[in-house]
């Protein structure tokens, strides 16, 4: 419309007023004059204060194909090799890997990350075998060890019944799940574990382990504290240990399958843990 008013203003020797851009608005992006956040060195809305990186977020699994992860994320297993693993003894993993997946070689062992990680997001998919064999803690058993010391139990729970504290998606041997939330075996589940590491100070616990546990996206931990190392048939032990360590997959004699497994270091130790008073 305003290129037709120009020609037939110029055609009558009229002249327009030139054409300004819009101003846009300045909303301030924070402030320097709010009072600080109790127990911070903030301000409320701080204009200091660093944003949070710009991540891209990873996608969700279908019963055919593995998710994406988070662009921040270490991925530990894509389906095709097992390079970020080895043997408790540094030898490499001897479990099979095919068809995107890795499987369970009863009697290869435990096998564990090289890299070693402390507080942490993971997510970790798992499939039990169909179709099913044994019962109770026979059937579809595996585990996944934090730090390589605390034990997120993988067990096929669907119509099988076993001890509260060693169902899926146990504390094994401390904290029943709070549902039952297993998938028919055959079928792909997911973990997603949010975990803080314990902190030591003369060789005791100052601070305790927490850990919170999703389900095929239902949530069976919430913010459990973790009382110590997993022991069979034992109460759990005290183990002091660095602030980081591997994860570790078990060997327990049946083939149980995993894919899409990644993992978020979150933070540097010590970062946003504050003691209890």
């Amino acid at each position: 419309m305003r290129l037709q008013l120009v020609i037939a203003a110029a055609a009558m020797g009229i002249a327009l007023p030139a054409q300004t851009a819009p101003t846009p608005a300045k909303a301030p992006t924070g402030y320097t004059d709010t009072p600080l956040i109790p127990g911070s060195k903030w301000r409320v809305h701080d204009d200091t204060r660093p944003r949070p990186s710009v991540i891209t977020p990873g996608t969700f699994s279908t019963p055919d194909a593995p998710g994406k992860p988070p662009s921040d994320a270490v991925v530990l297993f894509d389906g095709k090799n097992l390079d970020a693993w080895r043997t408790a003894t540094g030898e490499p993993a001897k479990w099979k890997v095919e068809n995107g997946y890795l499987e369970v070689v009863p009697g290869a062992g435990s096998i564990m990350t090289r890299a070693e990680f402390g507080d942490s997001q993971l997510h970790i998919e798992w499939r039990a075998p169909s179709p099913p064999k044994g019962d109770s803690q026979g059937r579809g058993n595996s585990g996944i060890f934090l730090m390589g010391l605390y034990e997120t139990q993988v067990l096929d729970c669907y119509h099988n019944l076993t001890y509260a504290d060693g169902q899926a998606g146990a504390v094994y041997g401390q904290s029943p799940p709070l549902v039952n939330a297993c998938r028919p075996p055959g079928e792909w589940q997911t973990y997603d574990i949010v975990y803080t590491a314990p902190r030591f100070k003369d060789g005791k616990i100052d601070v305790p382990g927490f850990v919170t546990t999703f389900h095929n996206g239902v949530i069976v931990q919430n913010h459990t504290q973790i009382l110590g190392a997993t022991e069979h048939r034992a109460v759990p032990k005290l183990v002091v240990h660095d602030p980081k360590g591997p994860l570790m997959l078990q060997d327990h004699h049946d083939p149980v399958r995993y894919r899409n497994i990644w993992i978020r270091p979150l933070g540097e130790v010590q970062s946003f843990i504050s003691r209890p008073r």
